[in-house]
């Protein structure tokens, strides 16, 4: 029973790794920014540290297992671990990039061969610890490496989509409230199921389902939960959306609150900006969805966003 189950999320793994990495190529290349382009890069190693680093492990303790020694399977398994950690390295690196780059911000220079120098430097000095030390056990150093650097990177990814930088952010203010959380929620539920993690051969194949599952979730909500931003305030861009306006007999205050659910607003805080009641809003909205034939948010975000691409 329990071959089958390891079977099964073998296949679930490489299925999600592969819908990860299509949806984050579609991203790319149905987008301009080059936040995208970072976003594929870490699809592709974080994914490849999945089945270099993680599932290396499994298949050299589950076929290996029966033909060496206890003391050479582990060995075997943790420098096939160790192996996969630049993988890993680069993936929290292009992360840091990814989100700085959808909150419209840019690392300074020295950060890249900074990050690098410093996380390499970690890592020559496992190496050298695990080459020195033949009595303890590396698989226990490189679970907590894991579980402290993963978190740190993670919160700080979710830091700086929060941030704001120079240049338009790429997605809206709501959807950074969603994102940036949902990051942090993934590595620390990641990192929960190692620390409990004693040998236990179920417990390893929940956290590798989890780990694959929960590593596309960036290109799997940018592409079916959220939409970059439409609307540019600048004045030359306007005259799209007057026409769009014109087209669906919307009012000028119609208009404002099309506007503001472009950007991410609920309606409370339209109702808030624009100072109305939250009733008025709901009106408006309503109103809106008969005229433009929509029955949600995003429908519509979606239209005004063809609208605009049309013009």
């Amino acid at each position: 029973m329990f071959r089958i189950l390891f079977y099964l999320v073998f296949i679930l793994s490489v299925a999600l790794a592969s819908f990860g990495i299509i949806l984050s190529s579609r991203l790319r290349n149905n987008s301009r920014s080059e936040a995208f382009s970072t976003l594929l890069y870490y699809q592709v190693f974080i994914l490849t540290f999945g089945f270099y680093g993680i599932w290396g492990q499994v298949l050299i303790k589950t076929f290996l297992g029966s033909y060496i020694s206890s003391e050479a399977l582990n060995r075997f398994s943790n420098i096939a671990l160790l192996m996969g950690l630049p993988f890993l390295v680069f993936a929290w690196l292009v992360l840091i990039q990814f989100s700085s780059g959808l909150s419209g911000r840019k690392n300074p220079k020295w950060f890249v061969p900074g990050f690098l120098l410093v996380n390499f430097a970690i890592l020559f000095l496992l190496g050298y610890h695990f080459s020195v030390n033949k009595a303890g056990n590396p698989s226990i150093l490189m679970r907590y490496y894991f579980i402290i650097f993963n978190v740190v990177y993670s919160l700080f990814a979710s830091y700086l989509i929060h941030l704001s930088g120079r240049s338009r952010s790429e997605i809206h203010e709501h959807d950074k409230r969603i994102i940036a959380p949902f990051i942090s929620l993934i590595s620390f539920l990641l990192s929960a199921l190692l620390v409990f993690y004693t040998d236990q051969q179920w417990l390893a194949l929940v956290f590798i389902f989890a780990f694959f599952l929960g590593n596309i979730f960036l290109p799997v909500y940018l592409s079916y939960g959220t939409l970059v931003t439409v609307l540019n305030p600048e004045p030359e861009e306007d005259m799209p959306f007057e026409e769009f306006c014109k087209k669906y007999e919307i009012s000028p205050r119609e208009s404002e609150i099309i506007r503001e659910i472009c950007n991410g607003l609920s309606n409370k805080e339209i109702s808030d900006k624009l100072f109305i009641s939250l009733q008025t809003v709901k009106d408006h909205t309503h109103r809106i969805y008969i005229k433009t034939n929509v029955k949600s948010r995003v429908q519509l975000i979606t239209l005004v966003k063809e609208e605009k691409l049309v013009k």
